[in-house]
């Protein structure tokens, strides 16, 4: 790696740096966004006032206590005035739901288990069948007190939360009737309505709000709709909006947990485009998005849970927040408030979808959703966007076709990609090569213009050099900035992919994660509390190639502070890399090996006595200036003779 190497790192490091603080919100933005939190924040005020009224009324009427199925709009006769109307006052038309049991229905196929309560008629918990977390336990998306999941919409000036109402089970397949374990497999599908009766409800005159579950046998994609059927007479006022608010506190399901909270956040995608968002990963963050959105999704670092509107959210408001350093069972704390037009007067459907399942890029791109932009793919960088999607992607499912190791399948990605990758490689090399035995005119050129003032005058003498020997100091640097898009994409793929998630290879247990060959007693600064063994090869690796690249090009005397940076950033990145995927270490180790091998080839390759010959010979030709190198040189006579006057 020489200078020009360095030098185009260094510019694409400030360019990113750059970007972020481009990037970062304003004041106004900030204040916006505060806010929105404080909004959301008094209406679940405002739920959490509904749900201990609720609460209370429940705890002073324990003898008149009925399951749901069982509830009938009469019940509510039952109370005396004062109890009825704090009922009325608080609920309204929906006073007669504010009384039952809370009980489960669990609905699964192949690869789901849903827990569906009648407490809210929500989804309580998800188990993905097929995963487990890192500890070996069942893989849960959510769970239990750590999911909040309700409309709010107003009955006159009540506020109306669903989530501490009491929702009656409808079997839609007569199959399953009664039955609390819903099974189904293969091409079966079932069906599963869950319906929140008002005080008006009767079989011949229906008024309830629907909660419909329809899953197949074999899929993470399962229908979800909210319907609202006669319900004129128990919401009224008019009301033309309906909200869902859902809030979930992730749990953790990887090794590194630091990787996972960093790759947790908030997606979205808005209707008139094919725009995919996000809340950024690595701080709390909160947003309001006054547009139309398809879809709003909990993304964790391999798995996602997914909320899809065939009609589209007519606005939202979405936050994230990472949760207390001590809990170390969980990740970030997320909500998101959708908002839905509604027709007080008429029956309203919202037909959705959900998914919940794992983010393989194959399997959210089969939907056309663009739910694939959640894999952390580079989308940012077109390049490295189409790389890993048309060439690392499918190359790398063509391999695992063969049902090999995966470490073995990094082994065999690393070698095609320096095969590709070999013209570029040997450009640099010849290159290097030349500047090499120019060093000596160089070295040369520095003595007779050792001053800082002359250092126009060395420029000058340097490029007409260069120009004279027919070398250009550009031709090693464009290469290494062409494969420089595969490298990033490497970067992006082995971090992001699924296929990865608890396979071992050698002493690796988990290609996803790090892997650690010593854990220790204590935090090391910038380090960590393990040792990542292929990310100590790794870093060996690059200083070895350091080192021979800069013997080889014999760059040792020239810019000791450039020498030294060489040495100090595989170091730098030891600390980076430690809590990296040990798939990506791996990798990088293996390309490491390879330049070094592909090297020593080169060298074989190259005749230095007789690239030096007609390096030479091209002294002796007739300098041809170009009227771009007259403009450039004149340019630098004006500033030169400006520097003198000064």
């Amino acid at each position: 790696m020489n200078r020009e190497n360095i030098i185009g790192l260094v510019i694409i490091a400030a360019i990113m740096i750059g970007y972020s603080l481009l990037m970062a919100p304003t004041e106004q933005e900030r204040m916006e966004a505060r806010r929105i939190q404080d909004s959301i924040n008094v209406a679940r005020q405002q739920q959490l006032q509904q749900e201990e009224a609720a609460r209370l009324l429940q705890a002073e009427q324990q003898p008149v206590e009925v399951a749901a199925p069982e509830l009938q709009a009469a019940d509510i006769t039952e109370l005396d005035s004062t109890q009825k109307n704090r009922v009325v006052d608080q609920l309204g038309g929906f006073a007669s739901a504010a009384f039952g049991t809370g009980e489960f229905i669990t609905i699964e196929n192949e690869k789901l288990r849903l827990k569906i309560s009648t407490k809210g008629g929500h989804i309580y918990s998800a188990e993905l069948k097929n995963y487990r977390t890192w500890d070996n336990k069942p893989l849960m998306l959510f769970t239990g007190e750590n999911n909040e999941f309700a409309l709010q919409f107003f009955s006159g000036t009540r506020s109306i939360s669903t989530s501490s109402l009491f929702f009656t089970p409808v079997y839609v397949d007569q199959r399953f009737e009664g039955q609390t374990e819903i099974i189904i497999e293969g091409q079966d599908s079932t069906a599963l309505s869950m319906r929140l009766h008002t005080n008006a409800h009767t079989p011949e005159n229906p008024s309830y709000i629907e909660f419909f579950y329809g899953l197949d046998g074999t899929g993470y994609m399962f229908d979800f709709h909210i319907n609202f059927v006669g319900t004129a007479q128990a919401i009224e006022g008019g009301a033309n909006m309906v909200n869902l608010d859902w809030r979930l506190k992730l749990p953790r399901q990887e090794k590194s947990l630091l990787n996972e909270k960093n790759n947790t956040t908030i997606f979205y995608k808005f209707v008139v485009n094919n725009e995919v968002s996000r809340l950024r990963e690595t701080r709390d963050g909160e947003e309001s998005l006054p547009t139309t959105l398809r879809w709003v999704a909990f993304k964790q670092q391999f798995f996602t849970t997914t909320l899809i509107s065939e009609n589209g959210f007519d606005s939202g408001d979405i936050s994230k927040s990472f949760v207390d350093e001590a809990e170390e069972n969980f990740t970030k704390n997320s909500a998101v408030s959708l908002n839905m037009s509604f027709n007080s007067r008429a029956d309203n459907h919202y037909p959705m979808r959900f998914y919940m399942g794992p983010n393989h890029f194959n399997t959210l791109k089969a939907y056309d959703l663009y739910l694939e932009r959640q894999i952390p793919l580079g989308w940012g960088f077109f390049l490295t966007a189409g790389i890993n999607r048309f060439v690392i992607i499918p190359v790398f499912n063509f391999l695992d076709g063969f049902n090999i190791n995966y470490g073995i399948i990094i082994l065999i990605l690393t070698i095609l990609i320096k095969i590709v990758t070999l013209p570029f490689s040997f450009k640099t090399y010849f290159s290097q090569a030349k500047m090499k035995l120019l060093k000596p005119e160089i070295d040369e050129i520095g003595k007779k213009f050792p001053k800082p003032e002359d250092s126009m005058k060395k420029q000058q003498a340097t490029m007409a050099l260069y120009k004279k020997a027919g070398v250009s100091p550009m031709a090693g640097c464009i290469p290494m900035l062409l494969q420089l898009p595969i490298l990033l994409a490497m970067f992006r793929f082995f971090p992001a992919s699924i296929e990865l998630r608890q396979q071992g290879f050698l002493w690796a247990d988990d290609l996803s994660s790090y892997d650690s060959i010593l854990n220790l007693p204590f935090t090391i600064p910038f380090y960590g509390d393990h040792v990542s063994l292929f990310t100590l090869l790794m870093t060996a690796s690059t200083i070895l190639y350091t080192h021979f690249n800069t013997q080889m090009m014999s760059t040792g005397a020239q810019m000791p502070g450039m020498k030294a940076m060489l040495y100090i950033m595989p170091i730098m990145l030891l600390g980076v890399f430690n809590n990296f995927a040990s798939g990506l270490s791996y990798y990088y180790f293996l390309t490491n090996v390879f330049t070094i091998g592909q090297t020593y080839i080169f060298k074989f390759f190259i005749d230095e006595d007789k690239l030096h010959k007609q390096i030479e010979e091209n002294k002796k030709k007739p300098l041809k200036k170009s009227k771009w190198v007259e403009r450039l040189e004149q340019v630098q006579k004006q500033q030169e003779a400006q520097r003198r006057k000064k």
